[in-house]
């Protein structure tokens, strides 16, 4: 038996890279709503975005490769991985500080 894939679990994100003004908040928003995953994204002060997304295994796999690629005008330098602790009532994604 596998170990638990369906069971929920959250990872955090930090994207590196050319990723700020260029629509990677939307284009993550857009793509977790195509996964069905939960959580939110946001630009950071140093100049990557965050995103804390909560998901099956396999959702959250789809979105780290999607990072990776980000949106066309986007330069992506880095995706750093890191586990988060899955929050009950956490069940929409959302764009964080968007002006």
């Amino acid at each position: 038996m596998t170990s638990g894939d369906k069971s929920l679990q959250a990872k955090r994100f930090v994207v590196r890279g050319r990723v700020q003004g260029v629509g990677f908040r939307w284009f993550v928003e857009r793509e977790a709503h195509l996964l069905g995953i939960a959580g939110w994204v946001r630009n950071n002060h140093d100049g990557s975005v965050e995103v804390l997304a909560q998901g099956t295994r396999d959702q959250l796999l789809g979105l780290h490769s999607r990072l990776r690629e980000g949106p066309r005008a986007a330069r992506v330098d880095a995706v750093e991985v890191s586990e988060a602790q899955p929050q009950a009532g956490m069940s929409s994604f959302r764009i964080e500080g968007a002006w």
